[in-house]
């Protein structure tokens, strides 16, 4: 009987074993002089899908498709029943695309390009066989006289890159990318292989970001203990969206802005903690996730002993100032002052809990528990701050949160 059980869940435990692997290669040939991308999707066996149905989104960012199979356009949506045997569709995709200002958020230049991999593949609902499972890889042709390309996705070759998502059925290229004549600075920083890239000459302070990352390294991982195996910072300066943005195991920040400002925060290591702590949250409970980044991109410096007592202090004062006044931190967009009032909420949370627990447990506690959580509300939040304090606590039965 025994003998039966193990051999049972080995068999369980292999299961993805027996799978029926396919090959999904994406080949993607960028066109500066266009500002677009043709890219083709290739399966090895189109009868082990039935369809893809794809987000093709209102703007109109893709056109010119071409498919082996059926290809049915409807709006917004187009759905993709595959031949047999070998089987593409292709098309074009527009990269670059501007905010209202004028800026671009993605650009691609007669030599280098910076967009989200995210626009090259649009989102698709996958109905395949049973008992398959696509294996997606990522080869990019580069234009002539264009250097390398680099993703936040493993290295197979030469520009080209396995994508493997183990949260999604569909596996599609995601995060910043970065192509041309680049240069770049790497580190491996605990787990994770981290690279700093930007086009040469757009400004990019590379070895003054990756001194910052591997500075404060030890205490993000300490809080948020996640081992990527790769992390990408991309920027430039022409152009580009004066900001800062995390994506899918990558960075970008412009050239132009500081590792740390004035009042002490630091745009690298808030979208840094954003990428880290993936805490998603719901119920008019938006101050919650943009206060935990605001506090833990300083709270970070400071444990690094990147900030004085006193600096810190200072800044403490002016998020007192900014959030005075707010009487309401629920809501769906949180303003800066009551991302200002949540960020001194949690601040007086952490030091409830440390004294009430002998220095034992802290706000590390509670952020672990609700980054694994699929999502979190308020209420969960002060459940949670309390079970770790084990007691009612007095910092969070503010009127603001009710």
């Amino acid at each position: 009987m025994r003998c039966q059980l193990v051999l049972l869940l080995g068999l369980l435990a292999s299961s993805t074993a027996w799978a029926k692997k396919v090959d999904l290669d994406y080949q993607v040939r960028l066109l500066p002089a266009s500002g677009q991308a043709e890219v083709r999707l290739t399966l090895e066996d189109g009868g082990a899908v039935r369809s893809l149905d794809f987000d093709l989104g209102k703007a109109g960012a893709y056109s010119g498709f071409q498919a082996d199979g059926q290809w049915q356009q409807q709006g917004e949506r187009g759905v993709w029943r595959p031949a047999a045997g070998k089987t593409s569709l292709s098309y074009r995709v527009k990269l670059e695309q501007k905010q209202r200002n004028g800026a671009f958020t993605s650009r691609i230049t007669p030599h280098w390009a910076l967009f989200l991999g995210d626009q090259l593949v649009p989102p698709a609902r996958l109905d395949q066989q049973d008992g398959t499972e696509l294996v997606a890889r990522l080869s990019v042709d580069l234009p002539e006289g264009w250097k390398s390309i680099e993703t936040a996705w493993p290295r197979i070759g030469k520009d080209k890159f396995r994508i493997d998502n183990v949260s999604r059925l569909f596996d599609r290229p995601t995060g910043w990318m970065l192509a041309g004549d680049l240069g770049s600075r790497r580190a491996r920083l605990g787990e994770t292989d981290v690279t700093v890239a930007a086009p040469v000459g757009q400004g990019m302070r590379r070895m003054d970001s990756l001194t910052l990352l591997t500075f404060v390294w030890p205490q993000l991982q300490a809080v948020f203990p996640r081992n990527p195996a790769k992390l990408l910072l991309v920027g430039g300066r022409d152009g580009l969206w004066r900001g800062a943005m995390a994506a899918n195991g990558s960075i970008y920040l412009h050239s132009s802005r500081p590792m740390v400002s004035e009042n002490g925060s630091s745009p690298l290591l808030r979208e840094l903690v954003q990428l880290f702590a993936q805490i998603r949250v719901r119920d008019n409970s938006d101050w919650l996730g943009h206060s935990l980044t605001e506090y833990y991109a300083s709270e970070l410096l400071r444990r690094a002993g990147g900030i004085s007592d006193d600096r810190y202090e200072v800044w403490q004062a002016r998020l007192q100032k900014h959030g005075g006044k707010v009487t309401q931190l629920r809501g769906e967009h949180a303003s800066q002052a009551q991302i200002a009032r949540g960020v001194v909420l949690l601040q007086a949370l952490d030091k409830e809990i440390r004294i009430h627990t002998q220095a034992k447990r802290s706000l590390d506690d509670v952020t672990r528990a609700l980054m694994r959580l699929p999502s979190v509300s308020t209420e969960e939040f002060v459940q949670i701050s309390e079970n770790v304090l084990g007691r009612r606590s007095e910092v969070l039965q503010s009127k603001a949160l009710h």
